[in-house]
This record gives structure tokens, C-alpha cells and sequence, in this order.
């Protein structure tokens, strides 16, 4: 007998838990007022996807693993801090981009962005910090995580938010600024920028566990599809919903001269593409062999139909 499956209860026990702890570990004494930025760029806004991403791969793969008691324990505990970890990459990247130097945005997450409410230099270092602070939850002292588990943890994070990953995209994004595309640019800018870090958060989530080589490749075509799926659905709301509904500024790739799947492909193609790519991802989660995937199938189901 399958166990009936809520997403919302899910979502709202784990968030719970992820608010509880990125409360204790954000910014707690750094000096001369860091701290305070730090926690403004992280506490009190976002939808915490990457931290669930996380924790519901870590759920796949628990489910048809056989470790004993302390091994799952010590697993779930680096799930934990893996969620948190790329939550703080996530934000850290959020707190640059807004800056001028890059995007020059003003509201994020329905609030001034970071730098507009304590300057640029702090801004600057809050990022810094952030992205510190990510690496140094995944390699805790006098831990039970086996350290080949913190090791793998670091690299995937690392690649994920580097060169050939979101900083990558985001260079490509700005060296892009009023250039035309073709479909094969934008998805490989897209799956740095964006599509990077989500599928990172999935194969976080995937290393505290023994999934298997099938298992594994699965969950990263999951990732995949998953992070694109994300950004064309961001670019459909860039040009449909307005910013009191988004908690940023809406229209502004257009207003930016930003090459974007609506720009390219047109809203009805941007759609269906979107739908595409959602059942890509759920193909390749019943391709994993997985016994329990269904917080993962639920997370794709709220990024592509998402309203917001």
C-alpha cells in the first residue's frame, strides 16, 4: 500500500526546519554590521526551491538505500547543511546581480535589494561572505558525515556555482545584452546561469545516499530539465505578471534588451517548451528506478505551473 503523499505538508515541515537553522548559522557575529546584511539578503523572503531540491533527492535516495541508523542519520544531517549551503550561493549571486555593476535593480524578493539598504561596499562583502559561509556549513567539525561525503559536497556546490556554471551564465548573460541568439546559445547560457545550481541541489541531495550510477544520471537529467523548465518559465512572467506579483521588477529583460526564450521563440512556443521540459524531468525520474520520487515530481509540477 502506497502512503498517501502531501507536497504541502512536505514543503511547510522542511521549510520550518531550513528557516530555524539558516537563522542560527546566517551572519551571527560578524562585525561592523555585516551580519545584519548577510541576514537581510537571506532571512524573511524567497521560496527556499534549491533547499528542497536538496532534501527531496535526499528523500529518493533514502528511500531505496539500505544504510543502517547512524549512517542515514549523518546523511540527513549533510542534506541538511547541503540545503542551506546552496541557499546561501543562491543568495549571495542574488545580492551581486542586483548590484550596478550588473542588473542595477532596486527590489527584490518585495524589499530593497541589499545594497540599496546598506550601500554597495557592504553589499559586496555580504555576498562574499555568503558564498564563505556556504563551504564552511559543509565541512563541519566533529561531524559523523563520513568526509568523503563533505568532499563530493563541496565539488558539486563548487562546479555548480563557478565558471562552468552560474558564473559562467551570468558572464554570458551580460556579454549578451542586445545580441541575438540562437536557441542553442540561450540554452547553454540558461543551463549555466540558471539550470546550474538547481541541478547542483539535486545532486546534493543525491550524494548523501548510495544511489547508484543509473540512479544518479537520472536524477541529473531530472536536474536539468528542471532548471531550464525554471528560467523559460521566468522569462514567461517577466512579461506577464507584474512586480507586486513577482516581489521584483517585472519586464525588465526587455527593458534591458535581453535575449530571453519569450524574445526568441515567442509566449505560446515559450509555453509549450515549458511543458516539454516538465515531462522530461518527470520522464527521467521514472527512468531512476527510485522507489519514493514524489516530492521531486511535485517540486517540478510548482516550478512549471507556477504563478509567481
Amino acid at each position: 500500500m502506497v502512503t498517501p503523499f502531501d507536497i504541502a505538508d512536505w514543503i511547510q515541515g522542511h521549510l520550518l526546519r531550513i528557516e530555524q537553522v539558516l537563522s542560527v548559522w546566517v551572519g551571527q557575529g560578524a562585525p561592523a554590521g555585516l551580519g545584519e546584511a548577510m541576514r537581510y539578503a537571506v532571512l524573511d523572503g524567497g521560496k527556499r526551491l534549491r533547499p528542497l531540491l536538496v532534501l527531496a533527492a535526499r528523500h529518493a535516495v533514502a528511500s531505496a538505500d539500505g544504510a543502517d541508523a547512524s549512517l542515514h542519520s549523518s546523511c540527513d544531517e549533510a542534506a541538511l547543511r547541503a540545503a542551506c549551503a546552496v541557499e546561501l550561493i543562491h543568495a549571495y549571486s542574488l545580492v551581486h546581480d542586483d548590484m550596478p555593476c550588473m542588473d542595477n535593480d532596486v527590489l527584490r524578493r518585495g524589499k530593497p535589494t541589499v545594497h540599496v539598504q546598506f550601500g554597495q561596499a557592504q553589499a559586496l562583502l555580504a555576498g562574499d561572505a555568503l558564498q564563505a559561509l556556504a563551504f564552511e556549513l559543509l565541512v563541519p567539525e566533529n561531524s559523523a558525515i563520513p568526509h568523503n561525503i563533505q568532499a563530493r559536497l563541496c565539488s558539486v556546490l563548487a562546479r555548480a556555482a563557478g565558471a562552468q556554471g552560474m558564473a559562467g551564465g551570468q558572464a554570458i548573460d551580460l556579454a549578451s545584452v542586445g545580441v541575438a541568439l540562437n536557441e542553442n546559445q540561450l540554452r547553454h547560457m540558461h543551463r549555466l546561469k540558471t539550470g546550474a545550481l538547481l541541478e547542483g541541489s539535486v545532486l546534493m541531495g543525491a550524494t548523501c545516499g548510495q544511489a547508484n550510477a543509473t540512479a544518479l544520471a537520472a536524477l541529473a537529467q531530472y536536474g536539468a530539465a528542471l532548471g531550464l523548465a525554471f528560467q523559460v518559465v521566468d522569462d514567461i512572467l517577466d512579461v506577464t505578471a507584474d512586480a507586486a506579483t513577482l516581489g521584483k521588477t517585472a519586464g525588465k529583460d526587455a527593458a534591458q534588451d535581453k535575449p530571453t526564450y519569450v524574445s526568441l521563440l515567442g509566449l505560446e512556443s515559450a509555453q509549450r517548451h515549458a511543458q516539454d521540459l516538465h515531462q522530461q524531468a518527470l520522464a527521467a525520474l521514472e527512468a531512476s528506478g527510485l522507489p519514493d520520487t514524489r516530492a521531486l515530481a511535485a517540486l517540478a509540477d510548482k516550478v512549471v505551473h507556477r504563478a509567481y
